[in-house]
This record gives C-alpha cells, sequence and structure tokens, in this order.
C-alpha cells in the first residue's frame, strides 16, 4: 500500500511517503471526539477538524505555582471557544498543571492545590466563574503526576466544581493509563468516586514509551489499551469513558534525546531520508527507522481507525485525540 501510495504520488508530483488514512478519519457515527487543542493554535485547524468533532478542549489554563489559584484564559483560548461554537462544538476549558518554566507538569504545584481544602475551594470557584462568564460548556481536569495520597483532593477538586457549576455543565477528568485498579490507585486515582464526582472519564492511552522514559516502543499499543479498559470498565460505566488517542510520533536518536513530533514532522523526516515506514497491526501503529539510527513511532489516521473498532468493541462513549494540529485530520 505504502508503495502504491508513492508512486501516485510521484506521478502527481506530489511529497508524500505514507498514506495519511484521512477518510477513515470522519467522525463514527454513535461516539462521542473530543479533540484536545494548544490555546495558540489557528481557528483554521478547528474548521478543519469539525467534522470529526463533538467537542474540543482547549488547554487554556494552569494552576498556579503555590496552588492556590488559576490562570485566566487567555483571549486565544476564548477565539477558540468562539470558533468551536460557531462549528457546533462544546468547548471544554482544560485545568493543567504544566508549567512553561519547568517544561513540564509541576506535581509540587499540584500537591499544593489538591492537600489544601481552601485552595480547591478557591481553584473551583474561579473556573465556575469563568464558565459562566465566558460560556464554556464543560470544565476539563487535566492535573498530571498526581500522589497517591492527593487521591482523595482530587475527587475533592471534581465534587467541588460540580458542585459550583451551572446545572447543564459538565466536568469531564483526564487519568493516565494503567493496567489493574490498584494501579489506577497509586496513580492517584480513585476510581469509583471520580465516576460519581466527573461526567466523563478520558484514559489517557498513550505514551507507553516515550524518549525520555523508556527505550523505543510503541506510543499507545492496541494490546496495552485493552488491559488498561479492562481495569477501568470493572470499576467505570463504560458510558463515562473516553479512550485517549495518540495523534504523534517519537523520535530515538542512537545519541541524544530524542522529541515529540508532528505527524507531518515524521513524514518530512521519512521523505529527507527515504526510509520505509512499516505498518504494525497488532500493535496499531507505524515504525521506521532512519539511516542515522533514529528509531521513529507514530500514530496517524489508520490508527485512529483501530481505535474506533476498539471503542465499538468496548462499548465506551467515545474517543479524545491528543492533539488537533498534530494528529491526521479528523474528517
Amino acid at each position: 500500500m505504502v508503495r502504491s501510495v508513492r508512486l501516485v504520488a510521484a506521478v502527481l508530483g506530489l511529497v508524500l511517503l505514507v498514506p495519511t488514512h484521512a477518510a477513515e478519519a470522519a467522525r463514527p457515527d454513535g461516539l462521542e471526539v473530543t479533540g484536545w487543542i494548544l490555546q495558540s493554535s489557528p481557528s483554521r485547524l478547528v474548521t478543519r477538524n469539525a467534522d470529526g468533532l463533538t467537542a474540543l478542549s482547549v488547554a487554556g489554563v494552569s494552576i498556579r505555582a503555590d496552588g492556590a489559584g488559576v490562570s485566566k484564559p487567555t483571549a486565544d483560548a476564548r477565539r477558540l471557544l468562539g470558533a468551536a461554537h460557531r462549528h457546533g462544538l462544546e468547548g471544554e476549558l482544560l485545568l493543567s498543571n504544566y508549567s512553561n518554566r519547568l517544561e513540564s507538569f509541576d506535581r509540587a504545584a499540584l500537591h499544593r492545590l489538591l492537600s489544601d481544602p481552601d485552595h480547591i475551594a478557591k481553584v473551583a470557584r474561579r473556573l465556575a466563574s469563568y464558565v459562566a462568564d465566558q460560556g464554556w460548556d464543560s470544565v476539563n481536569v487535566d492535573l498530571e503526576g498526581v500522589r497517591e495520597t492527593d487521591g482523595d483532593g482530587l475527587v475533592a477538586l471534581v465534587r467541588e466544581l460540580q458542585a459550583r457549576m451551572p446545572e447543564e455543565r459538565t466536568v469531564s477528568i483526564d487519568i493516565s493509563a494503567a493496567t489493574s485498579v490498584r494501579a489506577y490507585r497509586q496513580r492517584g486515582y480513585r476510581l469509583a468516586e471520580l465516576a460519581e464526582a466527573a461526567d466523563v472519564i478520558a484514559v489517557m492511552t498513550y505514551d507507553m514509551h516515550g524518549p525520555t522514559w523508556t527505550g523505543p516502543g510503541p506510543i499507545g499499543p492496541l494490546p496495552w489499551q485493552r488491559d488498561a479498559l479492562d481495569a477501568l470498565l470493572s470499576v467505570v460505566p463504560a458510558e463515562q469513558v473516553l479512550l485517549g488517542v495518540s495523534g504523534y510520533g517519537y523520535s530515538w536518536p542512537e545519541h541524544g534525546t530524542g522529541r515529540s513530533l508532528t505527524l507531518r514532522m515524521v513524514r518530512g523526516m521519512l521523505n529527507r531520508d527515504g526510509a520505509t515506514a512499516h505498518w504494525r497491526p497488532r500493535l496499531g501503529e507505524w515504525t521506521a527507522r532512519l539511516s542515522d539510527g533514529t528509531v521513529l513511532w507514530w500514530s496517524d489516521g489508520r490508527s485512529y481507525a483501530r481505535r474506533v473498532e476498539l471503542a465499538r468493541e468496548y462499548g465506551v462513549r467515545g474517543l479524545a485525540v491528543w492533539r488537533i494540529g498534530s494528529a491526521d485530520t479528523l474528517r
């Protein structure tokens, strides 16, 4: 298949190394699809992907370093909210503990928030005010690196948000994948309590492998995703669950540190190197080795189609894609 695509591209004078499978990335009937997006992204990305989405989750606010407050949504975040609504999509305001200063998730700030009931109340009150004043449809809690001992605080934050939000608005939470209920709890996720408190739980079934924490390997392989769903759905109702899908790649060079790659970057690297892309059907991902020894793994529209099948098989609510602007177009 790759060879046939290369031949057609050559005839038409196009530059294309691997199939994009755009037709396979249309919004699946009967399933919700949330697309996470960076607030700096251009509005045209919403237009381009709207036919494949039901909701847009905008990475718009972060907790303060002292854990006692939250930043204000920028004009860019509000612009994307408007773009979502123009296309009939729900607009979610994503709360993160990512720190640009640290270039990582601020686990210390997260602990300061979740270990203090007053901080939880202040943050929930401020987020609820943004929803009421700016017209957001939901708050998406995306706090990563939760301590096991702060699990109760995470539940308390979701409950406080629900209590302060208008009744018609919703609260979703993103949780890192694990393959047992005990492992979820060790990551700070009290699954039964979170299912009771949140409307939607998105399980981030990706980053099993990555360039700064493991050697080369698939990002979110299908067997691992099945194990994560088996554990999660033993406690959480399937109708509350979104299956997280990666729409990006990683590199592992022989020397130095790898990095995250958009699919456009992956295809450019393959095109310049002349490397061959290999589809791994059991894992549902692509891999390649460049001439300098760099190993690549990535997920594209074909990978997404396999996750749609998985979501249907498990009867979950839908899918959530990280991220719009990196992944293949969802239409």
